[in-house]
């Protein structure tokens, strides 16, 4: 365990807290789990307002450079770093808990919205009952995004790599993975021919001594060093191994294997090529599903999207109704194989997650006292900011203009409960949790009042 320290600076003294006991972490993951709305920004704010600014268990720096190589892998990036941090705080174990704890209460809803929806039709109260927390979440990331952006930028170059990313991911439609190693690229050449673009402005010297006032710091000791190649190796031969026992019990157990090997073949390839989020993959897995292997129909999958998007967890458990729809449809409408569909389907897509940060994350934290790898991530962080921003764009706007960007369609009630919500979090200082629960409370009231 880690020894406490104190900011030296006389005006931000504080005590740095304790680590976190594995029973307070875990009921966290587990709340977090059934609040994640809003997608990867969303989620992102989420950990970042409780990790970093409420319970100070992770500074700024390490949770960035945490950031930085989950936005490298494919996969959910909010689900990754929830399983970086736990794992940071709480070795294996921690990282096994904050990333299944992230995704399992969403199966679990996902799995009776996706048996309501089956065995009566359409669902409108669920759109309903969050049409209040769309913008409070909206609202929400903008706060996440200004404060990761004021702790992020340190310098001109940062400032003007964001506003690049932001106009080739939005404008451009540049594919995330080309941006970020465009950035890597460019942060490796300016370092060699124009390295004082790298120093950092004088304000950022405080940030430095605020350093000392969060349980894991830039000075803390490095995670995971006991780790070695070896042990990754182990983990990697323990992944395919779970990978395998499963495949093997279709085979032996049921007549139906050419299904079922299709359904984790194409959901194993979807997690290992997920690059840039949900939105990258979504396309893909609805013209495979729906037209290759008529899993399930065009307008299954659109509503399957509209599930996924008012639930909480990763966008990318909208899969997990495809897997359910794949079952459902393929056993002639049995809820049974439906639900293992689903199950099995949230298992492929989700495990090279883990492998991902229990292997490579004790790897990649020995770099944080590299200053050559340090500036790099920088720059991939001005990138990302670029991204977050991106993505505060498109949801703000989804949100705001639901039938096309025009004022006409403007929705004033969403424009009205953005400004009220980030008033009441930013100004009066209203928790972000109890908000949560007003805003859902707001939108199911406005749609009795419409509907009364």
């Amino acid at each position: 365990m880690e020894t406490t320290t104190l900011d030296t600076n006389p005006l931000t003294q504080r005590s740095a807290p304790e680590k976190p006991t594995f029973r307070e972490a875990f009921l966290f993951w587990l709340k977090l789990g059934f609040i994640s709305f809003g997608g990867p920004a969303g989620q992102i704010a989420i950990m970042h307002q409780f990790i970093v600014e409420q319970k100070r268990w992770v500074s700024d720096s390490r949770f960035l450079h945490a950031l930085n190589y989950c936005m490298l892998l494919p996969g959910p990036e909010a689900q990754q770093l929830a399983t970086y941090l736990g794992w940071l705080m709480h070795g294996v174990r921690g990282g096994l808990v904050a990333g299944i704890f992230f995704v399992l209460p969403s199966v679990f809803i996902l799995l009776g919205l996706s048996t309501v929806y089956v065995s009566f039709g359409a669902i409108p109260w669920v759109s309903a009952l969050f049409y209040g927390l769309k913008p409070a979440v909206v609202a929400i990331v903008a706060l996440a995004l200004f404060k990761i952006a004021g702790k992020s930028l340190k310098t001109w170059l940062h400032y003007a790599l964001a506003t690049v990313s932001f106009l080739a991911i939005y404008f451009l439609k540049v594919p995330f993975p080309y941006l970020i190693l465009g950035a890597i690229v460019l942060a490796v050449v300016l370092r060699k021919v124009l390295p004082t673009l790298f120093r950092e402005k004088e304000a950022t010297q405080q940030q430095d001594q605020d350093e000392q006032s969060y349980y894991l710091h830039a000075g803390s000791a490095v995670v995971g060093e006991e780790v070695t190649f070896g042990r990754s190796l182990v983990r990697l031969g323990i992944t395919l191994v779970l990978w395998a026992v499963p495949l093997g019990l279709f085979y032996l157990l049921t007549s139906q294997f050419a299904f079922w090997g299709n359904l984790i073949g194409f959901f194993t390839k979807a997690a290992l090529v997920t690059f840039g989020g949900a939105y990258a993959v979504l396309p893909y897995a609805a013209q495979v599903t729906v037209e290759k292997f008529h899993w399930l129909s065009r307008f299954e999958m659109i509503d399957g999207l509209a599930l996924g998007e008012t639930t909480p967890g990763p966008l990318i458990m909208v899969l997990t109704f495809v897997g359910f729809m794949a079952g459902y449809n393929h056993y002639g409408g049995s809820l049974a194989m439906g639900a293992l569909g689903l199950f099995t389907t949230t298992f492929y897509t989700f495990l090279p997650c883990f492998f991902f940060i229990l292997a490579g994350a004790p790897f990649i934290e020995r770099t944080r006292g590299n200053s050559a790898i340090k500036s790099i991530l920088g720059v991939v962080t001005a990138a990302v900011v670029g991204v977050i921003l991106n993505l505060t764009v498109y949801f703000g706007t989804a949100v705001l203009f639901p039938a096309g960007v025009a004022l006409a369609s403007l929705d004033y009630f969403a424009l009205a409960w953005i400004i009220i919500s980030f008033l009441a979090m930013y100004r009066f200082k209203v928790g972000m949790i109890p908000w949560i629960g007003v805003s859902a409370l707001a939108g199911l009231l406005h749609y009795l009042l419409l509907a009364a």
